[in-house]
């Protein structure tokens, strides 16, 4: 039993003397043993490898790669735009659980629309805001105030005090055409001069974030998120073809490939009212009006199961110059009191008009004081009727008038 320790230390020493004298004397183990000793001693030294990992064989251009047609488009699209469009915080206040005031924060774009600091961005990036302050690209950053705001297109005129400002050129909207090319620039999630690239996807009516109809809105799948509203949508040329204004997103607050622009020519329109009279003149017909539906249609036994029926007319509106009717009869749509026999209007000019929407759409492509054609069933008769649109400001409110 004793001798099982030295047999066991014998076996030891023999196998290595085997190893440092035969397998040693040939190499084979020393690269084994240099590895086991570098990585002890770096795990157990602090200081520095001296090894070399050797070199690489790197693949390298001669010499840096001149920008294609395409990208050379895109470049000079940013630059010629980027120094037009701006920043903007709003600041409001809020009151939390104990009517302590909360200031909040909400960020949009816009572009300089002249050297004397007018700036055109829309207004639910500055509704209801106590301060706004504008960013330029060069980061100088200016307090801006609200000249005027047209919620009804939602668009809002700003105003700076800052010197060498940049214009934005603005375009034309009216032969806009699907498949051409369009970029946005904005400020997405407050990343400020940031642009995408897309296509106009359609040309569509659509409602507006304030539920307002938005007539021939551009859609583009130029990526745009929230930070974006108010900021410039441009043709190739760099010039402003719409006023990028929102997304479609299904429930999450980013881009899923659908955004909406106002056609620049709408906010030419507005801007022009703003400097003739200071406002926009809303074109209106002056009248209370009834929805009308195959429901309601057949059950007061109208001649078309579609339209808008005048409830009342405003004395001395332009519908009531023109001579339409309002109704003569009082009757309820529930608890509501309605008046009844009134004139049905069913089409303006050539268009269809099947519903308060359609309506306002068609008021939107027209100003104050156009001449419009409003087809109208007077009782069984079909007629149309010529009527010279009023100024809404001008007429004292009444009820739900159009």
């Amino acid at each position: 039993m004793k001798l099982r320790p030295v047999l066991f230390v014998l076996l030891l020493l023999s196998g290595f003397y085997y190893l440092t004298t035969r397998v040693g004397s040939t190499g084979e183990i020393a690269p084994w043993v240099h590895h086991v000793m570098h990585t002890t001693s770096a795990s157990s030294s602090v200081e520095p490898s001296t090894s070399s990992v050797g070199a690489f064989d790197l693949t390298e251009a001669s010499a840096a790669p001149a920008f294609d047609g395409e990208e050379q488009q895109n470049i000079a699209v940013y630059k010629k735009a980027l120094a037009s469009v701006v920043n903007i915080t709003s600041t409001q206040v809020a009151f939390d659980f104990f009517y302590g005031s909360v200031p909040q924060q909400g960020m949009g774009s816009g572009f300089i629309l002249d050297k004397q600091g007018l700036i055109l961005t829309n207004n639910h990036v500055i509704d209801n805001a106590q301060r706004v302050e504008v960013t330029l690209s060069d980061k100088h950053k200016y307090k801006a105030s609200v000249l005027t705001v047209d919620k009804n297109h939602d668009l809002a005129l700003l105003k700076i005090d800052a010197p060498n400002l940049v214009p934005a050129t603005l375009s034309d909207s009216r032969n806009l055409a699907v498949g051409q090319r369009v970029y946005a620039i904005g400020n997405p999630f407050g990343l400020s001069g940031t642009m995408t690239r897309g296509i106009i996807s359609a040309i569509r009516s659509i409602r507006g974030p304030q539920g307002n109809p938005i007539e021939d809105a551009i859609q583009t799948d130029a990526s745009v998120n929230p930070g974006n509203s108010g900021g410039p949508l441009l043709n190739s040329r760099g010039e402003v073809i719409g006023i990028t204004t929102m997304i479609a997103s299904n429930g999450a607050d980013q881009s899923s490939g659908i955004g909406f622009a106002i056609p620049i020519n709408t906010a030419k329109a507005v801007l022009d009212d703003f400097a003739k009279y200071g406002y926009v003149r809303r074109p209106s017909l002056d009248i209370v009006t009834l929805p009308i539906g195959p429901d309601i249609a057949e059950q007061i036994g109208l001649p078309a199961d579609y339209g808008i029926l005048i409830d009342r007319v405003v004395p001395g509106g332009a519908a009531d110059k023109a001579g339409l009717k309002g109704g003569t009869q009082q009757a309820y749509q529930g608890n509501t009191p309605v008046m009844l026999g009134g004139d049905l209007i069913v089409g303006m000019d050539g268009q269809e008009i099947t519903s308060p929407q359609d309506l306002a759409a068609m008021m939107n492509s027209h100003r104050a004081g156009d001449e419009v054609t409003i087809t109208i069933f007077r009782g069984r008769r079909k007629m149309d009727v010529q009527v010279k649109l009023g100024d809404a400001k001008n007429q004292r409110q009444m009820g739900q008038r159009t």
